[in-house]
């Protein structure tokens, strides 16, 4: 069960969309494809489905983004993050009816790509509906080398959001010792930051 995060890229732009693609792979997210336009979106999403879509609006021709983002909540039911330049009340309003995880003005830097697109998967998996309870016991029946109580106890902690000082808080721990702990996690849940552990668990609970 792999916990590479796969993100669709749909931008019109040759060179906006490989300067994403290096971003994103920059921080181990796997780019499964990019579009260049509505109708190869449209076909790379059937064909190999993503965890999540940067869609940019204007594509240049029909469909455009917006079509997509209908698409996509139509038949996938992934997170996806508007990238466009427009800002007009007209635009936004066509967004809204969509229900998008993040809308990003253009032009935006690598900070604000990552932490946009870092949110929307947080919240989908947060929020997706599970069929299991997170238990240790569950977990550890799906993990070669099984957590701790108190590792469990962490990445309870870190599924709700919390970070590293409000862990160190709350289980009287020091910030450093947290740090060890969410490390071991990683190691174990073969996973390399916070994101995909979100991923990792709700793959395990769905």
């Amino acid at each position: 069960m792999s916990s590479a995060i796969r993100i669709l890229i749909v931008e019109d732009e040759p060179l906006v969309a490989e300067d994403i693609a290096g971003h994103l792979e920059s921080v181990n997210f796997v780019v499964s494809g990019i579009a260049y336009s509505g109708a190869q979106a449209l076909r790379l999403l059937h064909e190999n489905t993503p965890d999540a879509v940067l869609l940019d609006i204007n594509l240049g021709e029909a469909p455009d983004g917006v079509d997509v983002a209908h698409a996509i909540n139509k038949l996938y039911g992934i997170p996806f993050v508007f990238l466009t330049s427009h800002s007009d009340r007209g635009t936004i309003e066509r967004v809204k009816e969509t229900r998008p995880a993040g809308y990003l003005l253009k032009p935006f830097d690598e900070a604000d790509l990552l932490t946009s697109l870092e949110i929307a998967l947080f919240n989908h998996m947060n929020n997706a509906p599970r069929q299991r309870e997170l238990t240790i016991g569950y977990v550890n029946e799906h993990i070669p080398n099984p957590l701790s109580e108190r590792e469990f106890e962490i990445l309870n902690l870190v599924k709700k959001g919390s970070t590293n000082k409000q862990i160190s808080e709350e289980l009287f721990l020091s910030v450093n010792t947290v740090k060890t702990h969410l490390l071991r996690i990683y190691d174990k849940l073969d996973v390399r930051n916070r994101t995909e552990v979100m991923f990792k668990l709700n793959q395990l609970l769905s």
